[in-house]
């Protein structure tokens, strides 16, 4: 697993270990229009070097300033940024927007390697702060639970809180798993065919050369899987689609042309699924952005799937965006 959040943690370990003071700060509550989310993190070292982001720009830039003049936050507290529209505008927080933030020492970094160790094994860990004892406790997670401030103590999860399929080994399918690694996908890639297991070199993914109906079976698609089919072999594909299909699996896509993609429904149909359940297919899979290449075709799969999965309607253009311009030929 190669989270971001988890890069930040880790990143904070080895400052620690070089005998620097370390703060975590941890967006935990916005109002508005603030940039970042709850439970965005934020590693900041005592001589202002940060890595990780709560707002994207200027509320780093003044937790920065306040370490370089000495400020040293000894216990794990909270700190309110836009409070007033003229401190909003200063901090970059558009239309009045409010963020609250932990900001906390790192006393020790047991619980650092505990938790890495633990997501590198795919697990999810709920880490709990308890703001009244300054006590840090790691605890199982299940996939679905969110970010959790009730007033007194912190839990956020770690850990791939989403999975991914591929089926099919090829290039496209290793660009890919790669971007969807950070994006908190658990990445399974599944490929009978000796050729293809033999050169597959993700690392932090699972490859498995059960055929790929028998693999969406056993994993038990839940709301937080997806898959996506790229072999462009109907007995791989299809078969592994039709039970997809049949899952509550949040989104499930198929790589080809939109004549192949009318016959892949036509076969399908052919099968006991529903008009709703071959409606549920996104096919030609990912977003339209006129890529050709591995890499540009995996940008647009990674898109789709991070608009379906934030319930974002399907579009390349915000309303009243600009315009792209006309390149020459």
């Amino acid at each position: 697993m190669d989270s971001l959040d988890l890069q930040v943690l880790a990143q904070a370990r080895d400052w620690f270990a070089e005998g620097r003071k370390v703060w975590l700060v941890t967006v935990i509550e916005t109002w508005g229009s603030a940039p970042r989310p709850p439970r965005a993190l934020l590693c900041l070292r005592d001589d202002g070097l940060v890595v990780g982001s709560v707002s994207g720009g200027c509320v780093e830039d003044d937790l920065i300033d306040r370490v370089r003049h000495g400020e040293r936050v000894d216990a794990a507290s909270m700190v309110t940024y836009g409070v007033s529209k003229e401190e909003a505008a200063r901090f970059g927080l558009p239309c009045g927007g409010n963020l609250r933030l932990v900001q906390e020492p790192l006393r020790e970094v047991g619980w650092i390697d505990e938790l890495l160790v633990r997501t590198s094994r795919h697990e999810l860990v709920a880490r709990r702060l308890d703001l009244e004892t300054q006590q840090v406790t790691l605890e199982p997670a299940r996939r679905g639970e969110g970010f959790v401030f009730d007033g007194r103590t912190v839990r956020a999860v770690f850990g791939p809180r989403w999975r991914l399929l591929v089926i099919g080994a090829g290039q496209l399918s290793r660009v890919l798993a790669q971007m969807a690694l950070p994006l908190d996908f658990e990445v399974t890639c599944c490929d009978p065919r000796e050729e293809y297991h033999l050169s597959w070199d993700v690392p932090g993914t699972r490859f498995t050369k059960e055929m790929p109906d028998d693999v969406v079976v056993a994993m038990q698609l839940d709301p937080h899987s997806a898959v996506v089919a790229v072999t462009h072999d109907p007995k791989l594909d299809d078969l592994a689609l039709l039970e997809a299909l049949k899952s509550p699996a949040f989104y499930v896509g198929a790589l080809g042309s939109r004549s192949n993609t009318a016959k892949r429904k036509e076969r399908l149909a052919m099968f006991d699924l529903s008009e709703a359940e071959i409606g549920r297919l996104h096919g030609p899979v990912g977003l339209d952005l006129g890529g050709r290449t591995p890499a540009e075709i995996a940008v647009s799969i990674v898109a789709e799937l991070i608009a379906v999965r934030n319930g974002v309607a399907l579009v390349q253009k915000k309303e009243g965006s600009a315009v792209a311009a006309t390149l020459p030929t």
